[in-house]
């Protein structure tokens, strides 16, 4: 999978299943078949993912949510962001939907 750059879309890909269960978000990688669970501003992330956001957008929408400090936020959105697409979980909101 290719980096995804912190001002470029992305959006949740079709290849995944995904419900919330509470305060958490339960996802099914149909291409892996494995349950991924977000919490936190991990669901929150996901929730926002539902339509095209960037990390520079989803950094400034969770700012005002938590209590965390800009670079730790951007790094951990970061890292998260890379594990969702490594995973396939993910998509850029200009390519097809995969």
């Amino acid at each position: 999978m290719t980096a995804i750059k912190d001002d470029t879309p992305v959006v949740v890909s079709r290849r995944q299943l995904s419900t919330t269960l509470g305060d958490e978000v339960v996802i099914l990688g149909l291409d892996d078949e494995v349950y991924y669970g977000l919490d936190g501003a991990g669901a929150r992330l996901w929730n926002l993912l539902q339509t095209p956001h960037s990390l520079i957008e989803v950094v400034e929408i969770l700012l005002q949510e938590f209590d965390v400090t800009r670079d730790r936020l951007t790094a951990d959105l970061r890292a998260l962001f890379e594990s969702l697409n490594e995973r396939g979980l993910l998509t850029t909101a200009d390519s097809p939907r995969a």
